[in-house]
């Protein structure tokens, strides 16, 4: 298989917002990024995406976008179950949240989170975000190949 025939890495965003989720999708098409990306708007939704994507036999996203306070299920308890997952586990996870609390980093990287981010206040610093984090995780970073 050529690198060009490879599908491109897909992302699930996780996140309750729908003014953040716009602004992210945005902030992608700006950054050039055009990988597929899923949208859910809480943990439940998350983790019933990811389920559903196993029992169908689907490729798991190679990168989750997770927001930290949602209703229903929150990051963390959705950060717990992934990681808990046998299949689910390798998945990277970024949180990205308006949480600077200490607490949440250091909770959400005893789960197993890859890398915690503190939402940018301005849209200019979401673009930028967005495009680092696209450089790093689908441009330099090599993922396991089941997720």
């Amino acid at each position: 298989m050529t690198e060009s025939s490879v599908a491109p890495i897909r992302i699930v965003l996780a996140d309750d917002d729908e003014d953040d989720r716009l602004m992210a999708r945005e902030a992608f098409a700006i950054s050039l990024l055009t990988n597929p990306l899923d949208e859910v708007s809480d943990g439940v939704e998350l983790m019933e995406h990811l389920y559903g994507l196993l029992e169908n036999n689907k490729p798991l996203p190679g990168l989750i976008l997770l927001d930290l306070n949602m209703p229903r299920m929150d990051g963390r308890e959705a950060l717990a179950e992934i990681k808990g997952h046998p299949e689910l586990r390798r998945i990277p996870v970024v949180v990205l949240t308006t949480s600077k609390a200490e607490e949440d980093i250091y909770r959400t990287y005893d789960l197993g989170v890859n890398s915690f981010i503190s939402k940018p206040i301005s849209f200019d610093g979401l673009v930028a975000v967005m495009g680092e984090l696209g450089r790093y995780w689908l441009e330099m970073v090599e993922l396991p190949k089941s997720a």
